[in-house]
């Protein structure tokens, strides 16, 4: 049955007329990993962009600085991802003028599911996840659902790939089904975690079409952003 009931009385089919049906969301692919350390988090996305079988740029960035402290990466509908970024940065600098300082990573975050949240009749269709030094010097990963629900994380992977990167993670970081021998974990530091990110993608590649081209790393400390790019496949 149409939603409009027509085809329940034959007698009102017009002929020639067919129903379209329309959907307001597309998926534009990418993937995204962030891993958070003791005073450091790393967090990449890789920067196809892409609609199906097609490829509409090698080189889109999807890692959005919000501050020196705070990375949003976002992947989905690019409309959306466009859309929830730019209400983000413009939420941010009426906090910055009206308080004059910028917002805590932990406020972002917050912020981030509050606005997510009032969408929820017709929510964003993308995969976000937060990281940023919260107000204690400590590397955070917030990742979330659709509709804005938040979780505090040290590693978490998200996009198209999410679901052949986030195994990685927690072998790799999160050391789950590994045989210590009792010991405790080794420290994590950032030439490992960016190691490990990178590795994800150069696997994820290899399955995920919507994931390749290059992986875009930001390091984030209290200092600053530093950002690092590695070479993907093209194909």
């Amino acid at each position: 049955m149409s939603s409009l009931g027509f085809e329940q009385f034959p007698d009102y089919q017009v002929p020639g007329v067919s129903h379209a049906d329309f959907s307001p969301y597309e998926s534009n692919g990418g993937s995204i990993v962030a891993i958070a350390g003791e005073d450091f988090v790393v967090i990449a996305a890789d920067t196809r962009l892409s609609s199906g079988y097609n490829i509409h740029t090698r080189t889109q960035s999807k890692l959005f600085p919000l501050s020196n402290k705070t990375v949003l990466a976002s992947t989905g509908c690019w409309c959306d991802t466009l859309s929830l970024t730019g209400l983000m940065k413009v939420r941010m600098q009426s906090y910055e003028h009206t308080h004059l300082k910028t917002m805590t990573t932990d406020a972002v975050a917050q912020m981030l599911s509050i606005t997510m949240y009032n969408r929820r009749f017709f929510p964003y269709y993308v995969s976000n996840i937060l990281a940023g030094i919260d107000k204690d010097g400590k590397g955070v990963v917030f990742s979330y659902d659709p509709i804005g629900h938040c979780e505090r994380a040290t590693y978490r992977a998200g996009g198209t790939a999410g679901s052949l990167l986030q195994p990685v993670l927690d072998n790799q970081i999160g050391y789950k089904n590994m045989n210590l021998n009792g010991e405790e974990p080794p420290v994590l530091t950032k030439e490992r975690a960016v190691a490990v990110a990178s590795d994800t993608f150069i696997s994820a590649a290899e399955r995920d079409i919507y994931t390749g081209d290059s992986v875009l790393i930001n390091i984030i400390t209290a200092d600053g952003i530093e950002t690092k790019e590695l070479q993907l496949r093209q194909d």
